[in-house]
């Protein structure tokens, strides 16, 4: 009969941490050689830059929002009107969501990033949209009970791989601590892009496309939900999630997004 070899959960545990190691060291050697062989450019300009794929340059020409906004809809002010005065865009068309807040202006170099996170597969430009994204609704956040991110449809989650949406949200849940709920609000129907669609077809193209998931009601009843979403334009999609969470008994829904349009030629009252 052969000798047993004595086995031990530390010498076990000893291999596997070792293995860790390696693994980790040859990873960081393989980044090493890629980040000297093909540097980052960035996203933008296509200059070479370190860091987050935003050169000094470009990061400079984002408009981010700062007050003064519209307390309900986020939208930044040419003057300060005076404290709680909305635009007039809040009083003709109030949304089912309490408020909204978009770290920068949809401009050019902010749809680079957006396409680029998208379509791309810049996920590496995550952090630091949800970074900014997170100091954007610091208020929104310190109220909230969870995160939960405007959902694909499946077939389109299936071809583009992952949602942009839930990579912002899980950025913003490392920097809040507020707790993200993924599969809670789902997409049951496909909808065309919104891409090109007046206001109206915005709304009826998404009207009725979410529900809650039978038993992921918990997440939201009673709780302070806050969307969130890479941009927003006319609102129709976030909307229609914010209607969706408030029939599943939301407390109230927010909405926090990266850009957000912006139309120059409305004033506030």
């Amino acid at each position: 009969m052969d000798a047993e070899v004595p086995t031990s959960p530390t010498l076990f545990g000893r291999l596997r941490g070792t293995l860790r190691l390696a693994q980790g060291a040859w990873s960081h050697a393989a980044r090493l050689a890629l980040d000297i062989a093909l540097p980052t450019l960035c996203v933008a300009c296509r200059e070479p830059v370190s860091g987050e794929g935003v050169c000094a340059k470009c990061w400079a020409k984002l408009s981010f929002i700062a007050p003064p906004f519209c307390p309900r809809l986020g939208i930044p002010f040419v003057y300060d009107p005076g404290p709680g005065l909305l635009s007039m865009e809040a009083i003709a068309n109030p949304p089912a969501y309490q408020r909204a807040r978009a770290a920068v202006r949809y401009d050019d170099v902010a749809r680079t990033l957006v396409h680029a996170l998208k379509y791309q597969d810049r996920t590496d430009l995550a952090p630091a949209m949800g970074r900014w994204m997170a100091r954007a609704g610091h208020e929104l956040l310190g109220e909230a009970d969870v995160l939960i991110p405007v959902p694909l449809h499946w077939r389109r989650g299936w071809s583009r791989r992952y949602n942009q949406s839930g990579a912002l949200a899980r950025v913003i849940e490392r920097q809040s601590g507020v707790k993200l709920a993924c599969e809670t609000l789902q997409r049951v129907r496909p909808t065309q892009q919104q891409i090109g669609l007046s206001r109206s077809e915005r709304a009826d193209n998404v009207q009725g496309a979410f529900k809650i998931a039978t038993d992921r009601k918990a997440d939201v009843a009673g709780r302070r939900v806050v969307l969130i979403d890479d941009v927003l334009t006319s609102g129709a999609t976030v909307d229609a999630c914010a209607r969706a969470l408030l029939r599943a008994r939301a407390a109230h829904v927010d909405v926090l997004v990266f850009a957000r349009v912006v139309d120059t030629h409305k004033a506030p009252i």
